[in-house]
């Protein structure tokens, strides 16, 4: 805590070691306008800065421009506006009004990028892989929104939860909760701490105030430290000086247009941004915006079987058990079926003892999740200028959305609310900032206890047994065939279940969602619940960093530092997050000490160009530092080198960690008797399930074995069968590790180039990382003995509690958070191209390849690559086909892929999607209007096992931006 406490004060240095850095300044008026090349038609709307300081101003609607500030000369102002060329003009004294003149482009050719070294440069010298969406393709994307269209950038991989949720990736390793991609919104890292992602961009900027979106599609942990090792996004917003007025903006939608998941329906999002300066100097300036999103959900339906009947923990010795007959299915959209609701049956068949797997009858997601979702945003902001060259804002954030969220379960979201304060000073060469984020997962809870929950309403799993086994009897005895006698038991056991669509099952579903514990009891008709599904987590996060350009204050190199600190709080639940201080009977109690998780880091970085500034070679060294662990180092090394004026080759090495997120190090989260946990040795303290405990995987192998003997030999029992050495050889012992951070070595070469008088665009990547320490989970069981104390693995008493019949009484199971023990090693290659062959018409296209080496031995859990082998996009259209009137048109196709995760296991198949939009700006209006549609032919199909299927959404937007005037 000493150290985080220091690291907070190194801001403040920084800013007070500022103050003398601008002291001779004079006022100076700059005037001018801005004209198209060649039209010579006047340009407004054109942003006017000068370089490297926050003065800055807008052309008016004659093209016309005037400029105050206190500057030194000579400076550098800098023009940009969409589809033109940005220009330098150096400006060396006073003189008389400038006249510019601006190129149009089709092809954006030198634009700056930040993220990929944390200071301006050009994307075409940047020493790693990074993209870039400004506002002039923010605008043209087919996407229903900004961030919709990332979907579509080379390289990004993006998986829909939910209509207001979806989550970017990078080479491989997907997850519908992706802890290695980290995201920032001017700055602040827009994680909801303890579900640990941020949620999409439903706490992010509005379509109004986006600026640009880069997309680093890669390790970035040498820079940006914790979780940044499968890429970033930087979202950057509009500045209330430079971009000024009232902006509205109106969109409505149509999904569900087939009718099959859900009846169509609206969509509608409202936004409204309005920015001002204030008084005749213009040092003060705010801006305000809200925005109100609607719809009717996807819907995840897809019922696979991840649990067939050939497997061991189904009844592989009974083949007419297959298909639609397993009375062990585990389907993909239905809780309550796995392998907490397994029933073992033993009864006498033909002429053997046989047990039989069953599971309870669950719940379908559809009859569990909400379909109506919101998304509520508003942020504030006040920025002043002490000078021309440093400014002091501070900004509020807050987010409040509903969606699907899947971790090891899925979560329905349900009012979750983010909100963040940050204050950050900004110079020509540091920033300085600091921020809390405030998480409330608000009225949320988990589908599968929910469905678990449910079905124990109508008795334990022992009750239903008994029942399930004398029907199952009764039905054999009167010669029924054994799939037909197995759905006749099913029905009878089922007898007084809460039925969908009534109101009593709508009544015991709202009293579990608002019960704040999994654990699942005994229970008979008509008593109370004792178990719950509520999602009750809170969280803050306290954060600062600061960022130091040296610049001439280092004459051989140029040199950036900086270091940032952060905390993270977390109130205990007694559910999801305990109070680890107190005795194990009473952690579940709601209450006790908040638990803290913190990290520190610093950073160096040195750029030095060599060769007539052909050579650029960068390296940057990072030491992140966690209480919890060992120190850490991330280093990185880059080359650029321009071969010929358009032709640029990079190649950079980079190590980079990632410590355990907050749920993978500290959860504590009982969930149908299998206890989620963090890897971190105070979680263990007295479970003893990282030293004393069998794998799952092994355990069912183990039964499998027992049952199959003892059908096999008349007059054993399975206690005998199990002692057996042959069979008890089966089960493995965990022998988990403590849990340690996850490692990346990570290589990378690129290519990129512009040609053809600017009107062919080429950037080609390839990689190859090395994971070490993979994170994922396992699930172990801790024997017990008949009083309930545990025993050591591998005694006669250990192996007997592994026994199916003794899951309830003598098996303590825990899902755990651990590392990997195998290398994974992946590898892949992005080529992107653009062309203008004709007048404005563009013609573009991105081919994505990712994939991952095979490993001899199997490891303790299945990591999931989760990637598909092959993405490609294509795009065809022009900004402007005549005047006001462009359009854009997206072919999307990835290839088929095995995904693997906690929750659910199977085949993706190939999909592809057709995106495109018309839009017509109509000037005296100062208005936009945008038709499109994404998925144009429905082509149904979900992203990851278990997900929604998605289908088309078509929509209409309205745009009014008064913005391009002062």
């Amino acid at each position: 805590m000493k150290q985080l406490s220091a690291s907070l004060l190194i801001p403040a240095l920084v800013v007070a070691s500022a103050s003398s850095l601008h002291a001779q300044d004079a006022l100076l008026s700059i005037s001018g306008t801005v004209r198209e090349k060649g039209t010579q038609q006047v340009l407004p709307g054109v942003s006017v800065s000068v370089k490297g300081s926050t003065a800055g101003t807008l052309s008016d609607e004659n093209g016309q421009f005037a400029l105050k500030a206190k500057l030194r000369f000579p400076f550098t102002l800098v023009f940009n506006i969409l589809g033109y060329e940005a220009r330098e003009l150096e400006i060396a004294s006073g003189s008389q009004p400038i006249a510019v003149q601006l190129e149009s482009k089709a092809i954006a050719v030198n634009e700056v990028v930040v993220s990929a070294s944390r200071v301006e440069e050009s994307r075409l010298t940047s020493p790693v892989a990074i993209e870039k969406l400004d506002i002039r393709a923010i605008k043209e994307t087919p996407a229903p929104s900004f961030y919709d269209a990332l979907e579509n950038v080379k390289g990004v991989q993006m998986t829909t939860s939910s209509l207001t949720f979806k989550v970017p990736n990078s080479r491989g390793f997907n997850i519908p909760n992706n802890f290695r991609f980290m995201q920032l919104v001017d700055g602040v890292d827009m994680q909801a701490a303890t579900l640990g992602v941020p949620l999409g961009n439903a706490i992010g900027p509005t379509e109004l105030d986006i600026a640009s979106v880069e997309i680093t599609p890669g390790a970035a942990s040498a820079l940006y430290g914790m979780n940044a090792i499968n890429g970033m996004a930087n979202l950057s917003t509009k500045s209330p000086f430079t971009y000024q007025g009232l902006s509205v903006y109106q969109k409505l939608g149509v999904n569900h247009v087939d009718g099959r998941d859900r009846d169509p329906s609206l969509l509608t999002e409202s936004a409204v941004r309005w920015a001002q300066a204030l008084g005749k100097a213009g040092r003060w300036a705010y801006k305000v915006n809200l925005s109100y999103l609607r719809g009717t959900d996807w819907l995840a339906d897809t019922q696979t079987d991840q649990n067939p009947q050939n497997l061991p923990s189904a009844n592989p010795r009974f083949p007419e058990l297959s298909g639609a007959s397993n009375p062990a299915a585990d389907l993909w959209n239905r809780y309550g079926d796995d392998n907490a609701g397994n029933v073992a049956i033993t009864i006498p068949y033909n002429g053997r003892t046989e047990t039989f797997n069953v599971r309870r009858t669950g719940y379908y997601e559809r009859d569990l999740a909400n379909p109506t979702v919101r998304n509520i945003k508003a942020d504030a902001s006040l920025h002043y200028k002490l000078t021309d060259k440093l400014e002091l804002a501070y900004g509020y954030r807050f987010g409040l959305m509903d969606g699907v969220f899947q971790r090891g379960n899925k979560i329905q979201l349900d009012g979750v609310t983010v909100s963040s304060h940050k204050l950050e000073l900004r110079g020509q060469d540091f920033t300085a900032r600091a921020y809390l984020l405030l998480e409330n997962t608000g009225d949320s809870y988990n589908l599968n206890p929910l469905a678990l929950n449910l079905d124990l309403q109508n008795g334990s799993n022992a009750a239903w047994g008994s029942r399930f086994r004398t029907a199952l009897q009764g039905q054999l005895g009167a010669g029924a065939s054994l799939p037909d006698a197995m759905r006749q038991a099913r029905t009878a056991a089922d007898q007084g279940r809460a039925v969908p669509g009534t109101p009593e099952f709508a009544a015991l579903k709202q009293q579990i969602i608002k019960t704040n514990n999994w654990d699942s009891g005994v229970n008979v008709p008509g008593a109370p619940v004792p178990g719950g599904a509520a999602l009750i987590q809170r969280s803050r996060t306290y954060h600062t960093d600061f960022l130091w350009n040296l610049g001439p204050r280092v004459r051989f190199a140029d040199v950036v530092v900086g270091a940032d600190a952060r905390l993270y709080e977390v109130i205990p639940d007694g559910n999801n997050f305990v109070d680890f201080s107190r005795p194990l009977s009473e952690r579940t109690t709601p209450g006790g000490r908040n638990q803290y998780y913190q990290k520190i880091g610093g950073f160096g970085q040195l750029t030095r160009r060599l060769l007539q500034d052909r050579l650029k070679l960068t390296a940057s060294l990072r030491l992140d530092y966690n209480p919890e662990f060992s120190p850490k180092l991330n280093p990185r090394v880059a080359a650029v080198y321009t071969v010929a004026a358009h032709h640029h080759l990079r190649a950079s090495y980079q190590n980079g960690w990632r410590f355990p997120s907050l749920f993978e190090a500290l959860s504590f989260v009982n969930n149908g008797n299998v206890r989620r946990v963090g890897g971190l040795a105070r979680v263990n303290r007295g479970l003893n399930y990282l030293d004393n405990s069998y794998t799952l995987a092994s355990i069912s192998t183990f039964n499998a074995a027992v049952n199959a003997y003892v059908a096999a030999n008349a007059g054993t029992t399975a206690q005998q069968a199990a002692l057996r050495p042959e069979i008890r050889e089966r089960l493995q012992v965990a022998n988990l590790t403590t849990q340690e951070p996850e490692q990346i070595n990570a290589y990378e070469v690129g290519y990129r180039s512009v040609l053809l008088d600017n009107r062919l665009s080429i950037d080609a990547d390839a990689y190859y990382n090395i994971y070490s320490g993979f994170l994922g989970q396992v699930e172990v069981s801790v024997p017990k003995n008949a009083a309930g104390q545990q025993v050591g693995v591998g005694s006669d008493e250990a192996v007997l509690a592994a026994l199916a019949t003794n899951r309830a009484t003598r098996q303590d199971r825990y899902r755990v958070y651990t590392n990997a023990r195998n290398r994974y090693r992946s590898y892949g290659s992005t080529l992107g191209l653009t062309y203008n062959f004709y007048q404005k018409f563009t013609l573009g296209g991105n081919v994505n390849f990712n994939d991952i080496s095979d490993n001899q031995q199997a490891d303790i859990f299945v990591t999931g690559f989760n990637t598909p082998r092959w993405v490609t996009n294509l795009s065809f259209g022009n900004r402007e086909v005549v005047p006001n009137l462009g359009f854009n048109v997206v072919w999307r196709y990835q290839t088929s892929f095995q995904w693997e995760s906690p929750l659910a296991n199977g085949r993706v198949p190939a999909f592809q999607t057709l995106d495109a939009q018309v839009n017509l700006r109509v000037p005296a209006l100062k208005s936009t209007v945008k038709v499109g549609g994404t998925n144009l032919l429905n082509n149904r199909y979900y992203q990851y096992a278990a997900g929604p299927t998605i289908g088309g959404l078509y929509y209409v937007a309205l745009t009014f931006d008064n913005t391009v005037l002062r």
